[in-house]
């Protein structure tokens, strides 16, 4: 593995100098412009042999699931997605260059590396990782037909997962930076002087991958490793490469075949192993279908027939594994003194096992992490979006607090003895009605516990370790979903929303999600875009791309013609090409924000060192991230196009209109 990680570094600086800026900057000298042969094409000793490729589909696939728990320790890259979207927000509000002002501080050099200590955001990593994964997907493209002894079967299972990869990276690129450039090849030299090529061009290009993938990729009941690319991952890219391309009938088909014919279902009782969530005498878990499905333990075993596509990141060998911090970065910041009794005294401390006052009563951060909020859930994430039919539901698994499966602020109480509160629930008012917590953003929100709790042994046996080393202080290494039967379901109640709004089984859809859930409010009549997108978000939160799904969905809408929520209907012609933060006009993602989100309400007034006063705003050209002005620059030989909105932007530059313009065109200098 290190020797193939060592040659892709080397393919990646000769290929992608266009793409990471930094590279070119920093390595622009007339000596690395020389070919240097180990850049460039060895065949004979790594890429010619079976073991060779698998080395670089394993590095796809860990790649894959470092969006999920990676970056700057703080789970940036998801989280980035989620702050574009209604249901997240920044909230490390000590960070004084926390991207929370977005529409005045986003620019196209406001992005410039991932290096920067005091970074809030992945846009870089986004941009920079994500191309670089689908250079290992081209490599494997590139060298399979050399590989001798291999069947044409084999080779196309290699090309089939291969195209996934590299399509469901660009599905990513085109929702969150629009227009780009289209990389398919391993070149011999660096190619300076790339055109952007249409988002419509390459969403067709993946969706003919996609097709050949579901013939090529064996279904996993045919595979003998698990977290592997399989057929049913395959089919549910391609569902959604047809609903962004139009062929939303196309859709529903795929979707149908994963629900009706392909041996998933929907996992409706408890299965698997009990975890009793670290510390059940501070808060006990009742065992429930909900809690036992987002177990990391239950995941990947053959029991769980819900489950399409996994990342496998557990096991003995911790080294070799990505530990996901969702209880650090996304827990509220409680143990401190700036949520206080109404007697004044901090009302949660940090009490180890090891101390005479300990009382596994209200041990909060063993059963709930010790929290810095990085990102909070809005209030709309937290409650509006939980009534149903005007009502709040109160069977839903998925916001109980009854069994344990959602946290509420009311759910501490008091652990500091010094206070004549001990044992109470810790309050957000005095009897005054004055603010007993001076940051609420950071320090005062509801968490979905049954998603974001994740055992860490090691340092569960730690009784006398610091804070972050006892218990499941932080998160732990665990498996994670990439696709669920559940989304199949929502995917085909959005192709039938499309293909007719007043298809009476849309709600059929939806529903049986919601029944799963234990559910009391149930969709009775015509349901909207917004009803399926609500459901999204109450199933699949953390799970999907959230900023991704709201951009492809404005696409659909404005492909369709059919309205929203709220009766707005868009046009291709401008529902991406729109400035300003009023609210009316630009497009559903927008719409979804401004209705639902913390932006462009105006400055929150908090007492917190670093950015004390957070103003969030977003704008409807922040539709599409800036492309980084580095890799405009670094293609000096040729013409970006800069997004609409942003420095730099151009309507007049040439892009590619087809894909297959584009990918003759990559072997010119």
């Amino acid at each position: 593995m290190q020797q193939i990680n060592k040659r892709l570094s080397h393919i990646l600086k000769s290929v992608t100098l266009f793409i990471g800026g930094s590279i070119l900057l920093n390595s622009c000298s007339k000596s690395f412009l020389k070919p240097d042969p180990l850049s460039f094409y060895e065949p004979t000793t790594t890429f010619s042999t079976e073991a060779g490729l698998m080395s670089s589909m394993a590095l796809c696939d860990r790649h894959l699931k470092a969006y999920w728990a990676t970056d700057h320790n703080e789970m940036l890259t998801l989280g980035t997605e989620y702050i574009f979207s209604e249901l997240m927000v920044a909230s490390a509000t000590d960070k004084r260059n926390m991207l929370c002002d977005i529409a005045n501080m986003l620019t196209p050099t406001s992005e410039t590396s991932y290096q920067n200590i005091e970074r809030t955001n992945s846009i870089w990593y986004l941009w920079e990782e994500t191309y670089k994964a689908i250079m290992y997907a081209n490599t494997i493209l590139h060298y399979i037909d050399g590989v001798e002894g291999l069947n044409e079967t084999t080779k196309n299972m290699y090309k089939g997962r291969a195209y996934f990869h590299r399509a469901f990276r660009y599905m990513a690129l085109v929702f969150e930076f629009g227009d780009i450039p289209l990389v398919t090849k391993i070149l011999e030299v660096p190619k300076q002087n790339y055109r952007s090529t249409k988002r419509d061009a390459i969403l067709k290009m993946i969706t003919r991958d996609m097709e050949l993938a579901v013939q090529w990729v064996p279904d996993q009941k045919d595979m003998a490793l698990t977290g592997m690319i399989n057929k049913g991952a395959c089919r549910m890219l391609l569902a959604k490469c047809y609903l962004a391309t139009g062929e939303y009938a196309k859709a529903k088909e795929q979707t149908d075949i994963l629900i009706n014919q392909s041996g998933y279902s929907l996992m409706q009782n408890t299965f698997g192993t009990f975890n009793d969530g670290g510390e059940p005498l501070t808060w006990p878990i009742t065992r429930n279908v909900i809690w036992d499905l987002h177990r990391p333990e239950n995941k990947l075993i053959a029991a769980n027939r819900e489950v399409i596509l996994g990342m496998p990141n557990r096991g003995a060998n911790t080294e070799a594994f990505i530990q996901m911090l969702t209880m650090r970065i996304l827990y509220p910041f409680v143990f401190d003194n700036r949520i206080q009794t109404k007697d004044g005294k901090q009302a949660l401390m940090n009490i180890r096992r090891d101390n005479a006052n300990y009382n596994p009563k209200y041990d909060y951060m063993r059963a709930f992490g010790r929290g810095i909020a990085t990102f909070r859930p809005t209030n709309f994430s937290t409650n509006a979006l939980w009534s149903v039919n005007g009502a709040m539901d109160a069977g839903d698994l998925r916001h109980s607090s009854a069994t344990g499966n959602w946290i509420r602020m009311e759910d501490y109480r008091v652990n500091n003895k010094a206070s004549a509160e001990f044992g109470n629930p810790i309050s957000l008012y005095n009897n005054n009605g004055a603010l007993l917590c001076s940051d609420t953003i950071r320090r005062w929100f509801d968490v979905p516990h049954y998603k974001f709790y994740l055992d860490d042994p090691v340092n569960e046996a730690n009784i006398t370790g610091s804070d972050g080393y006892r218990g499941a202080t932080n998160g732990g290494i665990a498996d994670w979903y990439l696709y669920r039967l559940a989304e199949a379901y929502l995917l085909r109640a959005e192709a039938k929303y499309y293909l007719n709004p007043g298809d009476g089984t849309i709600k059929d859809d939806l529903n049986a999600v919601r029944q799963r859930a234990q559910c009391t409010e149930l969709y009775q009549g015509a349901v909207t875009i917004g009803d399926i997108m609500n459901e999204r978000a109450r199933e699949l939160y953390w799970e999907e791309w959230r900023n991704v799904e709201l951009k492809r969905v404005s696409l659909c809408l404005a492909r369709s013609g059919r309205p929203d929520e709220w009766g707005n209907t868009y046009s291709l012609d401008n529902f991406d090409k729109q400035n300003g933060t009023d609210a009316a006009g630009g497009s559903y993602w927008y719409q979804r924000i401004v209705h639902y989100s913390l932006y462009n309400k105006g400055p929150i007034q908090i007492n917190a060192t670093g950015n004390s006063n957070p103003n969030y705003t977003m704008d409807k050209k922040n539709m599409y991230w800036p492309i980084p002005y580095s890799a405009i620059t670094a293609n000096n030989k040729g013409q970006l196009s800069q997004n609409f909105g942003y420095d730099g932007y151009e309507p007049n530059t040439p892009k590619w209109e087809n894909w297959e313009e584009a990918v003759a065109d990559e072997s010119t200098k």
